[in-house]
């Protein structure tokens, strides 16, 4: 059984780094320490050495999956779970790839998460349900997992709302001003966008505004 003493947050959105601290305090009551980038989550892993890192893969100076990577060969006994809003393989089979113990979506219900992370204490991995679906269907399942359509044409059959947010990422917004221009909270702003990367076939921003310059939202 892991004790989970001190966690670090590695969060460049200050109101989902506050979300997920205060859901490790609910669940270890430990220590906690948050960094907004891939140089500042270095160094507070030399610093703090925590029992658990919660690592977002989209950070201002490069890629989590560097810093996941890092800590997977200097800090090894330090757990490594990816908080993202990535759902498709290429995110997650590469954060695989880099020693993740853990891969949670930001848009689950709070009360998932928690159990999620509950789960580490007792050495199984957490993972959202989603993300563990597309695992098992990546090894079952064949080729035909996750193919997207190639036709640029193809909306994929999104909805109003997913047009409207597909939209806003093409103008280069980040996920809290897509959900203040919405009107909505920041975990559904984060669902839509993971919907519409799901629909598209698309895994990063550029995709995802190549294909709305292509349906001419944009």
């Amino acid at each position: 059984m892991k004790t989970i003493e001190r966690a670090l947050v590695v969060e460049d959105v200050a109101s989902a780094a506050a979300w997920l601290s205060g859901l490790l305090q609910d669940v270890f009551a430990c220590e906690i320490y948050i960094a907004a980038s891939v140089a500042e989550g270095r160094r507070k892993l030399a610093m703090y050495q925590p029992d658990l890192v919660l690592v977002d893969l989209g950070l201002p100076d490069g890629s989590g999956i560097d810093l996941l990577r890092h800590a997977a060969q200097d800090y090894p006994d330090c757990l490594r779970v990816v908080t993202t809003i990535y759902a498709d393989d290429d995110h997650l089979f590469a954060a695989l790839r880099a020693g993740v113990q853990g891969y949670l979506l930001k848009d689950e219900p709070d009360a998932k998460v928690r159990r999620a992370l509950r789960s580490i204490a007792d050495g199984e991995p957490p993972l959202s349900s989603l993300v563990a679906q597309r695992m098992l269907a990546a090894f079952g399942a064949g080729p035909q997992v996750g193919a997207a359509d190639s036709d640029d044409s193809n909306d994929g059959n999104l909805s109003p709302r997913e047009r409207e947010v597909l939209m806003l990422i093409a103008k280069g917004m980040r996920l809290p001003e897509v959900a203040e221009m919405m009107n909505i909270s920041r975990n559904t702003a984060a669902g839509y966008i993971k919907s519409v990367y799901r629909k598209l076939g698309v895994s990063s921003r550029a995709e995802a505004a190549l294909k709305a310059a292509n349906l001419g939202l944009v």
